[in-house]
C-alpha cells in the first residue's frame, strides 16, 4: 500500500484548510471570519465538511482514509446520532459506503448552549473491490462530522485532477442546506441538486447561522463562483435575531457585499420553505423538553404571534420582505432573481413529507427539494441554466 499525506490540491468544496497536529482540517469559513465569531456552534458547524469531497485519479482497487471525527451528541438524548457517512463514487457512480465509530465526542447542552469535548482515537475508512483500471475517485466526507484528514493510503498511484470546465454553484443557507437530518453526504438537497445540474457545488449552508453576518457576505464575496444561490430566512427567527427594522438594511448590505466581487453574476435569493411551527410565530426555537425527556429531538416556537406588530420575524414577514428587496434591487440588477422557497417545499409538502423534529426534512424530503430545485434553477429557462452545461 501507498501513503501520502491529504493535500489541498485533492479537495473540493472547501473554502480554506488547516494543518493540524492530526493532518489536514477543511473549512467553510476562513481563518479572518471565523476569528470575527468566536461562536462555538459557528466554529463547529463551519468545520463539518458539507458539500466537501476528495478527488483523485487512481488505478487502486483499495483505498482507505485516516480520519479523525468529531461526534455529536445532546445532552439529555440517550440515543446518539448515527456515525457519520463517507461515501466514494468511481466516475460519477456511487459504489462504497464507510465510516469510523472511533473519535472524538462533542456533547451539547441544548438549554444552555454549553459543550463538553472528549477526546477520541483515529479511525480508517475502508473501501475494497473498487473496478479495475484508471478512474476517478471522489470521497465525500460526512456533512455532519468534523473531520480532519490524517492520511490516504491506495493500492496504485494517486493523481489530483485538476478542475473541470463545469461551473462552480455557490450556495449559502440554514441547516436544512447543511444537510440536517439526511442520512448521508450525496443525499443533502445541495450536493443532489448540484449533481442534476452538472455543476461544482461549494456548500457555504450553516446550521443556525445563516444570519447575514458580514464575514459570511464576504466569503460569498470572495470564492470564485458561476452562480450564487442564498436560502435566507429561517435561523432569522430562530434566533429572534433581529427585528423587521434591521432586517431590511441587513438584506441590502449581504447583498450589496457579494456583488463587490460578483457585478454580473446570476444570484438567487430563496426565502424559507414551508415551517408550521414559524409560519406566523415568531422564534425563538427551543427543544421540545417533553419530546426530550422521550429521547427524541423535536422543537418548538415560543414567541408569541401578537409581538408581530413590534417587528418581530416571520417566516411569512420574511417572504414578504425579501421579495420586496429583490424587486427594488432588479431593475438596477437583472442577475439577480428571487424564489419562494415554498416552492420546493410548501404546505401541501408537509401532509405527505412531515418534518420529523418540526424544523429539519428527512432524507426523502432532501430529495424532493433538490430535484424541484434543479428543475426550476438548472433546467432550460431556470435562472441558472446559461451558466452550466
Amino acid at each position: 500500500m501507498l501513503t501520502r499525506p491529504v493535500t489541498a490540491d485533492l479537495l473540493r468544496g472547501a473554502v480554506e484548510v488547516e494543518h493540524t497536529e492530526h493532518g489536514l482540517l477543511p473549512h467553510r469559513l476562513p481563518a479572518r471570519g471565523r476569528a470575527q465569531c468566536p461562536d462555538e456552534q459557528l466554529l463547529t458547524i463551519e468545520s463539518q465538511p458539507s458539500g466537501v469531497r476528495l478527488v483523485f485519479r487512481t488505478a487502486a482497487t483499495l483505498v482507505e482514509l485516516d480520519v479523525l471525527a468529531t461526534k455529536k451528541t445532546y445532552r439529555g438524548v440517550p440515543t446518539p446520532p448515527p456515525d457519520g457517512v463517507h461515501e466514494l463514487l468511481v466516475d460519477g457512480r456511487l459504489v462504497g459506503r464507510a465510516g469510523v465509530s472511533e473519535g472524538n465526542v462533542l456533547t451539547v447542552d441544548m438549554s444552555t448552549g454549553e459543550t463538553e469535548t472528549r477526546p477520541g482515537p483515529v479511525g480508517t475508512v475502508r473501501f475494497p473491490g473498487l473496478p479495475e483500471g484508471t478512474k476517478d475517485v471522489e470521497i465525500w466526507l460526512p456533512h455532519n462530522e468534523t473531520t480532519e484528514l490524517r492520511a490516504l493510503r491506495t493500492d496504485a498511484p494517486v493523481e489530483s485532477v485538476p478542475p473541470g470546465d463545469r461551473p462552480v454553484w455557490l450556495h449559502h443557507g440554514s441547516s436544512i442546506s447543511h444537510g440536517s437530518n439526511a442520512t448521508n453526504p450525496t443525499a443533502t438537497w445541495p450536493a443532489l441538486a448540484a449533481s442534476l445540474g452538472g455543476v461544482e457545488l461549494v456548500n457555504l449552508g450553516l446550521g443556525g447561522n445563516a444570519l447575514l453576518d458580514p464575514f459570511t457576505a464576504r466569503t460569498l464575496r470572495d470564492t470564485p463562483a458561476g452562480m450564487i444561490s442564498l436560502k435566507l430566512g429561517i435561523n432569522l427567527v430562530n434566533t429572534d435575531l433581529m427585528r423587521l427594522r434591521a432586517l431590511t438594511p441587513a438584506v441590502h448590505g449581504f447583498l450589496d457585499t457579494i456583488r463587490e466581487g460578483h457585478l454580473r453574476t446570476p444570484l438567487l435569493v430563496i426565502s424559507p420553505l414551508h415551517c408550521p411551527i414559524h409560519e406566523d410565530t415568531p422564534g425563538p426555537t427551543a427543544p421540545d423538553a417533553e419530546a426530550v425527556r422521550a429521547g427524541t429531538m423535536r422543537f418548538r416556537a415560543t414567541g408569541d404571534p401578537g409581538e408581530r406588530a413590534q417587528g418581530k420575524l416571520t417566516l411569512e414577514v420574511i417572504r414578504r420582505e425579501l421579495e420586496r428587496v429583490v424587486r427594488q434591487r432588479a431593475g438596477e440588477d437583472p442577475n439577480l432573481h428571487y424564489l419562494d422557497g415554498r416552492e420546493l417545499y410548501g404546505a401541501h409538502d408537509a401532509v405527505e413529507h412531515p418534518l420529523p423534529d418540526g424544523l429539519h426534512p428527512d432524507t426523502a424530503t432532501h430529495r424532493l427539494i433538490g430535484q424541484r430545485f434543479a428543475e426550476l434553477a438548472f433546467a432550460e429557462g431556470g435562472v441558472f441554466a446559461a451558466g452550466h452545461g
